[in-house]
């Protein structure tokens, strides 16, 4: 999704509202509008991600994500039912509700980070979606490897923040 024709937009309508003030008032207007570019590109992404992660919670088995490619945003749906095989992992004892969703930061090696990006691209998932299936999988005790072979400790150390 192309992000700029909406900046367009914010800036042709901040330069007409700013015309009737004079030719003073309008580059004023156009110098903020240009300054204000990033953030307003960075709320876009904000809104979208925060769209999804709604939508998602709406959907069984389906997860939205939002991945920022260059300057512009793609949305990215992934089908998450799971095999008929298996049962569905019931939530530890005070887990959330499955439809709750929160936004967790994770702070990564490079090398991890580019090796988690490797193993999603080779499953067909977003990062997002890769790392929540293997994260269920690890709490939830499931048997057998995690995705790709990962080899995930019982001990889990870092930093977080939500």
């Amino acid at each position: 999704m192309e992000l700029t024709p909406y900046l367009d937009g914010l800036r042709r309508d901040l330069t007409a509202a700013a015309a009737p003030g004079g030719p003073d008032v309008t580059r004023a207007a156009e110098l903020l509008s240009g300054s204000l570019e990033s953030s307003v590109r960075l709320t876009l992404l904000e809104v979208l991600s925060d769209a999804a992660a709604e939508i998602t919670t709406k959907l069984d088995h389906i997860t939205v994500d939002v991945q920022l490619r260059g300057r512009d945003a793609q949305l990215v749906v992934t089908d998450a039912t799971p095999p008929a095989a298996s049962t569905p992992a019931e939530p530890a004892t005070g887990e959330a509700d499955p439809g709750d969703l929160v936004r967790v930061t994770l702070r990564l090696s490079e090398g991890l980070k580019e090796a988690v990006e490797r193993m999603a691209a080779a499953s067909g998932m977003s990062v997002n979606a890769w790392l929540v299936r293997a994260i269920t999988r690890a709490v939830s005790g499931e048997p057998g490897p995690p995705p790709h072979g990962l080899k995930l400790g019982k001990r889990v150390t870092g930093f977080a923040q939500s």
